[in-house]
Order: C-alpha cells, then sequence, then structure tokens
C-alpha cells in the first residue's frame, strides 16, 4: 500500500466518510468515532443497534486516554501489555465518550492493532471506528471484492491490502472481571 491510498483514507476520513480497511483477520468498516452521521451510516449499513455499541482501534494505547478511564496503572499496564495485537479489551469510559459509541454504557472497546495498514492509518488519523464489514447475519468481507459486493457504492474508500493471518475477528475481553465476551483465534 502507498501513501497515496493512505492518504486518500486520511482524507476520506477526515471530509466525514466511511472507510473499509484490512485488518488482522477481516475487512472492516471505520469513521471517526466523533462523528455522528457517519457512526449513523454505518450502524444502518450493517443493521445494527447502536446499543450495542463499536469497537475503537489506535496505533498506540495512549490514543485512548480521551476514551478510557482505566481505575488504576496496572489495569493500564495489563492491558498495554497485550498490544498491539487482536486483544479488544472492555474498560471504564469516559464521560468524553460518545454515546453512539458505548452504546449508552459507562464501558468502551479499545483495541491497538497489530495490522501495519491500520497502524499506518491510525498514525495518520488517530483512534478510528472498527467494526467487520459485514451485514449483520453475514460473514465478513474477507477482502474489497466482497466489501463492494455487501454494501456497493455505500463504502466511499476502500483501503486496498491484504487481511492478516488471524481467521476470526478479535478476542474481546473485560478487563475488569477478566471475563472473555468473545472468543478469537
Amino acid at each position: 500500500m502507498g501513501n497515496f491510498h493512505l492518504n486518500l483514507a486520511v482524507k476520506t476520513l477526515n471530509q466525514g466518510g466511511i472507510i473499509a480497511y484490512p485488518t488482522e483477520a477481516v475487512f472492516g468498516l471505520g469513521c471517526l468515532p466523533e462523528d455522528v452521521y457517519s457512526v449513523a451510516r454505518i450502524l444502518v449499513l450493517k443493521g445494527r443497534s447502536v446499543r450495542k455499541g463499536l469497537i475503537l482501534i489506535a496505533a498506540k494505547p495512549e490514543q485512548f486516554d480521551s476514551y478510557v478511564d482505566y481505575p488504576d496503572d496496572e489495569l493500564r499496564q495489563k492491558v498495554s501489555a497485550s498490544w498491539p495485537g487482536p486483544v479488544t479489551w472492555v474498560l471504564p469510559a469516559t464521560a468524553n465518550t460518545p454515546g453512539w459509541i458505548s452504546g449508552y454504557k459507562d464501558t468502551v472497546a479499545v483495541r491497538v492493532s497489530a495490522h501495519p495498514i491500520v497502524q499506518a492509518l491510525c498514525n495518520k488519523v488517530g483512534v478510528i471506528v472498527s467494526t467487520s464489514a459485514n451485514p449483520t447475519r453475514k460473514s465478513p468481507a474477507m477482502n474489497a471484492f466482497k466489501v463492494r459486493s455487501y454494501f456497493g457504492d455505500e463504502i466511499d474508500y476502500i483501503l486496498p491490502g491484504n487481511t492478516g493471518s488471524k481467521t476470526l475477528p478479535t478476542e474481546i475481553r473485560d478487563a475488569i472481571s477478566g471475563k472473555v465476551l468473545r472468543h478469537g483465534d
């Protein structure tokens, strides 16, 4: 992936657009988390309730500082030690976290991705929404062709690239209880 594609994805996000991009396991849909209109578009495309909440991804843990309220440094270190990697953590949300991201709960799901394209993207634009590129109850898209077959021209830009070697979406774990909410591989 060249700078041209990365810069076009960043421009699309900054202009309120929705992008699709490769992650560790599947293609994801993303937008800027503060953009309620773009988040609403993603939820409609997926047929997903806002009450389910959305995952945020970043290139480094400190990018989540305005979204995550760690109860103590020990938990921050434990979570940060698992990143970058395929573990999404559900953590206490700050008062600044939009309800359309948290699902109007007091927690937020976050992950620092190890995928080089996601790393490059988040290093340029910051935190983005990450939800699998598929309508509810359909298989996640594994390539750009499948993204287009699901959503047609409703996606503003598809960032080219290959998914990583994972075969399932990332594990989701509650950071306070340690409970696994969704198994990964």
